[in-house]
This record gives C-alpha cells, structure tokens and sequence, in this order.
C-alpha cells in the first residue's frame, strides 16, 4: 500500500479540527475561519468558555502562516530548502499540544492558560501544514479548504515584507 501524502494530511486536519473542537469547547485549530461562529455561540453562553481562543485563533493563524512563509524566503536566500524544518517545526508544535494535554485534559468548561495553549499550538501546527501545502505540496490536494484565502494572502504579505516580487 502506497501512502499519500494529501490523504495523510487530509486526516491530519480532520482528526486535529474534530479533536480540538471536542476538547476545546469549539475551537477549530484547523480551519480557524469557523471561530467566528462559534465565538458568538461562545459570547452568548453563561460561561464565555473558549472566548478568547476563538478570538485568537485568526491572528495566530496569520502570523504563524506569515512566519512560514518568512523563513522559507530566508532558506531560499541561503539556496536552501525549509523543507524538513517547516516539517520539523509543525510536528514539534503537535507534539507540545499532546504533551499539554496528556497532563491537562479534559479541559475544564472555562478558559484555562493550558486550553488556550493547546489551542494556539494546534492552530500554529495548522498554520505551518496550511502554508507548506501553498510552499512545497503545490501538486497535491488541498488538504484543508477554508482557510485557502486567509492562507494566500499572508503568503503574498510575507514574499511581499522580503522586498522580493
């Protein structure tokens, strides 16, 4: 059986997005543009429980997406691939979210600096697999498709902060 990269990081946005969702009370690490919605959910609920991971999830998701695209422009420089460190980097970034959680789950129904953590590192590994798919995985298939806008245009910011057209 021949594994597929696509198929694999397909699961891996899945199963990260169902997974946070569940034991973040609605936050979506991997397509981080429905927060919004469950943000207002968030707001009107008694506890606010997730509020602010919701709300930062978005800009943790840019600027983790304006980073990537940041180093791969300095490797590039130095006519070098960022390849197995942006790899490195994004499973680094999981492995953080699952050592936290081993010793804090299951989230309590309010906001703890260890949920939002987790969160951020989830939406930060998201971020990197997001934008190493726009970088080094352009033949494959998306593997995450709501995020593709949000994705592109920090891409663009970043090649654009380089000085480079």
């Amino acid at each position: 059986m021949q594994l597929n990269l696509s198929k694999i990081l397909s699961f891996n946005a899945g199963y990260v997005d169902t997974a946070s969702f569940l034991a973040l009370h609605g936050l979506f690490a991997a397509h981080v543009t429905g927060n919004f919605v469950t943000l207002g959910a968030a707001l009107v609920s008694d506890t606010h429980t997730g509020a602010w991971a919701k709300l930062a999830a978005l800009p943790m998701f840019c600027l983790m997406v304006f980073a990537t695209r940041w180093i791969d422009l300095k490797f590039i420089k130095l006519n070098k691939s960022s390849y197995h460190f942006l790899l490195i980097l994004m499973v680094a970034l999981f492995a953080l979210a699952a050592l936290i959680s081993v010793f804090y789950l299951p989230f309590p129904s309010y906001d703890t600096v260890a949920g939002f953590s987790v969160g951020m590192l989830l939406v930060a590994a998201m971020a990197i697999q997001n934008a190493m798919h726009r970088i080094h995985w352009v033949k494959e298939s998306p593997t995450t498709v709501m995020t593709g806008s949000t994705t592109q245009l920090m891409l663009d910011l970043a090649h654009l902060s380089q000085g480079t057209t």
